[in-house]
């Protein structure tokens, strides 16, 4: 097995920009700050410069993530993004696709366990009775349907 190439020299910071994008859009971290991005991946850069990256590279991850891209659309849409004006480089789109292809998983269930109400459907029993006998006549045969449903929250009984 023939070992990977060694990754372009600007990927290692895009790697954890894009780590600490996921972090704070997904798992919640409320510490990660556009300004400690910025402190520890990119300190030569200008605010600006950084803000539109950060802006571009959040809105790419947010597409991907949102249509729950495959590795197919994955491509289609990095290829699409790299040819659009303002767009990802090729050397982003490597990046990206890298960092998708690891993260998938958990940024999925982290987007699922974020949609969830608070109670969750559990399970559903029920069942429909029928007098069969009666002091009055109009009650016999008459339909009772009976529900029964078992509530969670999020992952507890």
């Amino acid at each position: 097995m023939a070992a990977e190439p060694a990754p372009p020299e600007g990927s290692k910071p895009l790697s954890g920009l894009l780590s600490g994008i996921a972090q704070a859009t997904y798992y919640g971290a409320a510490g990660i700050t556009e300004e400690l991005l910025r402190g520890q991946l990119y300190p030569e850069a200008a605010p600006e410069e950084f803000r539109a990256l950060l802006a571009k590279l959040t809105a790419a991850l947010k597409s991907v993530a949102s249509a729950d891209m495959d590795l197919n659309q994955l491509e289609a849409f990095l290829t699409a993004q790299t040819k659009k004006q303002g767009g990802i480089t090729a050397e982003q789109a490597a990046v990206i696709a890298k960092f998708w292809k690891s993260h998938r998983t958990k940024i999925r269930e982290s987007l699922i366990n974020q949609s969830r109400w608070d109670n969750t459907l559990r399970n559903v029993n029920w069942r429909v009775d029928l007098k069969s006998q009666s002091r009055h006549v109009d009650q016999i045969n008459n339909p009772v349907a009976i529900v029964e449903m078992e509530l969670g929250k999020n992952g507890k009984i």
